[in-house]
């Protein structure tokens, strides 16, 4: 477990009140600053993910940087590029420097809004991405610390005051310009960036390890729920060839059908367009889509929509290719774009074990080869491709006796999964409370010996 510093580290000798109710106090010394007086900024260039390629300048793009990379960016480590490979030989067109600040102006969550990377280490012309606002350092503002206090709880927290918009949330350049930053002597702004660098590495290499521990944890899941549906529970049992490549050997005593002979497609339509909307992803399955963060692409009005009823089979025939599929729990609205199927004989499969099944590796590896399309986010995997597949499983009896192992092991799989989760909410939380705490003066770090 990581140390707990705030409790070793002293408060200043003396405080003032910062002028800002929600600050409170600061150190003496410490001044506070309108964002404005401190950064010159520029405008991202309209670089969106068209213009993104294999070669090319190192690009930081709004969506990529800011979603998937997050706190700083080093343009060596995350290699995002776009056209205009002549950019390379003039090093004075770069938009950017080192220690620039690259602000995402929307997004579609609020507690995304105000997001930002610092970039670092940069050794090759960089150009921001659309929907970016740059940001400069100037004058006596060591980057590192600035970088800290932006990703503080008490700056972000002024950033939400003032943020606009209802789905999808903008931070505008004027936003920025009128948040207020705290500074103290670039010394100490040196000292406070060093001590956090060191210390939010340790938290960070502890959450790794533990996010590690849950890929590892699901991995073993998923090793059980493949062995379990696709060879039974009895290592001992018999095997036969099924005389299917990508499904290989099964028990003896299990069937081998082609999918038309197991189900049949159903094309209902909602007469009122007022059942639940569902939707199928191949993280999660056939859900709700009121449980997703789903904000676009929503109707007005499903009235001729397709429906599908409980324990129907339901396929997104474009993302198939991924396993999004799954058995409905519910009866509900469904895009158009799904394949909905029915067992011809109510109860010949328990919906969990058919969604384990369809999910497992080798059936997932059939979709690929068999849909069709120019290239991978363009497959479709048609209502034909799922009636000429073959399927092997094993009676209603046994599927039952499968899925109560499997559930029991895996409630114990998720046991420890929840507790490492836990413990890494913990860390990320201790972590957030770290920097704000030294940021704003409320505690103080050790300063370097002055010679």
């Amino acid at each position: 477990m990581v140390e707990q510093p705030l409790v070793n580290l002293p408060r200043y000798d003396a405080y003032k009140d910062s002028g800002i109710e929600w600050l409170g106090d600061i150190p003496v010394g410490w001044e506070v600053h309108r964002f404005r007086n401190l950064f010159q900024f520029s405008k991202g260039l309209n670089i969106t993910k068209e213009n993104l390629q294999d070669t090319g300048v190192p690009c930081v793009n709004y969506g990529e940087v800011h979603s998937k990379y997050g706190f700083e960016v080093n343009p060596n480590k995350h290699l995002l590029k776009c056209v205009s490979d002549e950019y390379l030989a003039d090093s004075s067109k770069s938009l950017l420097s080192n220690g620039d600040f690259i602000f995402a102006d929307t997004s579609e969550d609020i507690e995304g809004s105000g997001n930002f990377s610092q970039l670092v280490n940069a050794t090759k012309p960089v150009f921001a991405g659309y929907h970016t606002v740059i940001a400069r350092p100037q004058g006596a503002v060591y980057h590192r610390f600035l970088a800290y206090v932006c990703d503080s709880l008490s700056y972000r927290a002024q950033i939400r005051k003032s943020v606009k918009g209802v789905k999808v949330y903008s931070v505008t350049k004027a936003i920025l310009k009128d948040t207020f930053v705290w500074l103290p002597s670039f010394i100490e702004q040196q000292a406070i960036a060093a001590y956090l660098d060191q210390k939010t590495a340790r938290i960070d290499q502890a959450v790794a390890m533990k996010e590690r521990q849950i890929e590892l944890l699901k991995e073993r899941r998923q090793i059980l729920i493949q062995q379990a549906v696709t060879r039974g529970l009895d290592p001992d049992a018999p095997l036969k060839d099924s005389g299917v490549d990508w499904i290989g050997e099964v028990p003896a005593h299990w069937d081998i059908k082609r999918a038309k002979y197991l189900f049949t497609e159903v094309d209902e339509r909602s007469e009122e367009g007022k059942e639940e909307l569902l939707s199928v992803s191949h993280m999660t399955g056939v859900t709700p889509r009121s449980e997703k963060n789903v904000t676009m692409f929503m109707a007005e009005n499903y009235t001729g929509s397709k429906t599908c009823q409980k324990n129907d089979l339901v396929f997104n025939i474009m993302w198939a290719w991924m396993g999004a599929l799954g058995v409905a729990d519910r009866p509900g609205i469904v895009s158009s774009s799904y394949g909905i199927y029915r067992q011809r004989v109510e109860n010949s499969f328990n919906p969990l074990y058919l969604e384990w099944l369809l999910k497992t590796v080798g059936y997932i590896e059939h979709y690929n080869r068999v849909s069709t399309g120019l290239h991978s986010s363009r497959l479709r995997f048609y209502s034909h491709m799922f009636m000429d597949m073959e399927i092997g499983f094993p009676s209603i009896e046994e599927q039952n006796t499968i899925v109560d192992y499997v559930q029991a092991e895996s409630a114990k799989l998720n046991q420890a999964i929840t507790l490492q989760q836990q413990q890494i909410d913990k860390l990320k939380e201790f972590r957030a409370t770290l920097i704000n705490s030294v940021v704003t003066g409320k505690v103080k770090v050790p300063q370097p010996e002055v010679a």
